[in-house]
């Protein structure tokens, strides 16, 4: 069994959804833990929780950021975290996994699959480590979570789209 742990210094988690029916609002989470457990040489057998305080949300704007946090999305205060649990990592090529599991997002649960890129190992030349570097890639309806604030624009359609868009980038010090 490989143990890795989360260098969250060379790691990102990043989102972007619709708005305004012409652009995209992004953002980013700052703190998240990534727990795996199982050998990055056979991933179609690990288990992998993902945990991101809600707290952590970051846009580069704080009144939208302290909007996000509230009961109109996120309800940090009562649904302190959102949660995916792996249930299932099925191998698609050499590098390329789909990982299926249950994300929580205030309270609802629903099965999600990720594309996930296994990016190798290699050795840091700063302190001989072995590093592991994944890539993550998703989209989520958040209607389905109950996270379905929204306004009507004067000109047709809604200030926010449905559909949110997740990256990440993570890298991993294997032991």
């Amino acid at each position: 069994m490989t143990t890795l742990a989360l260098d969250k210094v060379h790691s990102t988690l990043d989102f972007q959804i619709k708005h305004m029916m012409v652009s995209k609002a992004k953002g980013s989470f700052t703190n998240f833990d990534v727990d795996f457990k199982g050998d990055i040489e056979d991933l179609q057998n690990a288990s992998i929780t993902v945990t991101i305080p809600v707290t952590s949300i970051e846009t580069g704007n704080e009144d939208r950021d302290n909007h996000l946090r509230t009961g109109d999305f996120f309800d940090a205060e009562n649904h302190p975290n959102l949660v995916f649990d792996s249930k299932q990592i099925e191998k698609v090529s050499d590098d390329e996994y789909k990982v299926t599991g249950d994300f929580t997002i205030k309270g609802v649960t629903n099965e999600e699959t990720f594309t996930v890129e296994y990016n190798g190992t290699s050795k840091s030349p700063m302190d001989g480590s072995i590093v592991a570097g994944f890539d993550v890639e998703g989209k989520i309806n958040r209607e389905a979570y109950g996270v379905s604030f929204n306004a009507p624009l004067e000109t047709g359609g809604v200030l926010l789209g449905r559909d949110v868009k997740f990256t990440g980038n993570f890298e991993f010090t294997v032991d």
